[in-house]
């Protein structure tokens, strides 16, 4: 979910919370159909890991894209894309 070259999209700098920065990349992964709807989210620790962040960091990412409608957490089974966004108003429609 990282870039190719392995480098982090989360830059700990930047005055964006490090979740939410997670949670906005995720979130553009699904709206780019990188990761479609019904496709299944790697484990905590693994994106913690690919990430470079810490697993409560991650949990944090999850629970704002649960809370956004992206995704749905099923106990036992894992988490899975549950919707794609829509663009928010004012931007480009292209």
């Amino acid at each position: 979910m990282g870039d190719e070259r392995g480098a982090s999209p989360v830059d700990p700098t930047k005055a964006a919370y490090v979740y939410m920065q997670v949670a906005d990349h995720v979130a553009a992964q699904i709206t780019a159909g990188v990761l479609a709807v019904g496709a299944r989210l790697p484990g905590e620790r693994d994106l913690a890991e690919e990430y470079g962040v810490a697993i409560g960091t991650i949990r944090r990412a999850v629970q704002e894209l649960r809370d956004r409608g992206l995704l749905i957490t099923l106990p036992a089974k894992g988490t899975f894309v549950a919707a794609t966004p829509t663009r928010a108003e004012g931007s480009d429609a292209s």
